[in-house]
């Protein structure tokens, strides 16, 4: 799915939006109190902004739940996989500030996993020296092998058995400002 609906786009400019899609794609569907109280929130406010995310598609009725009385949310299947191509600024700041924050958490925790998780747990930082089109063939080769790993559909959910779960991949291709050569000096010559 490709953001583009100023409508949509400001329908996902919530924290708690963001984070309840992400809790369903990790978890599959779940009810309003459920998403409240992994995510620390009322059940009154994940109900509200769930029907808000239903609104433009991003999650839908799953029926009741369990008890009968509530109502249990889903991501559509097939799952929308968001990609914020000149999306609000308020949006891609958040988005940013979400994925920082969770890099940052997984930091603070990293010694309290197996050590199997720490020793597969990445951070990366780099400078490639790329023109726009090699720029744009290494964000198609990442998206390629990332793909046949995504969470696709409700029943990829439940092949999340032991020894398996869910991780977080955020790819930022950010092209830093023109730098002047340090040659510049040498190329005026000598007088």
């Amino acid at each position: 799915m490709e953001l583009t609906d100023p409508k949509a786009i400001r329908a996902l400019a919530h924290p708690l939006r963001l984070d309840l899609l992400e809790l369903l794609t990790a978890t599959g569907p779940a009810t309003a109190a459920h998403c409240g109280r992994v995510l620390g929130h009322t059940q009154a406010s994940c109900s509200f902004h769930l029907r808000q995310l239903a609104k433009y598609g991003f999650v839908e009725d799953a029926g009741p739940g369990k008890d009968r009385r509530e109502r249990m949310w889903r991501l559509p299947d097939p799952r929308p996989v968001l990609r914020i191509r000149g999306a609000a600024r308020e949006l891609e700041h958040l988005v940013v500030e979400r994925e920082t924050a969770a890099i940052l958490d997984w930091l603070d925790r990293r010694a309290g996993e197996t050590a199997e998780w720490r020793e597969q747990a990445d951070v990366v930082s780099a400078i490639a020296v790329l023109s726009p089109g090699e720029a744009a063939e290494l964000k198609a080769r990442m998206r390629e092998l990332i793909e046949p790993y995504l969470l696709r559909s409700e029943s990829d959910t439940h092949t999340l058995h032991p020894g398996r779960r869910a991780v977080r991949y955020f790819m930022a291709a950010t092209p830093l400002p023109l730098l002047e050569s340090g040659g510049d000096e040498d190329e005026q010559g000598d007088d």
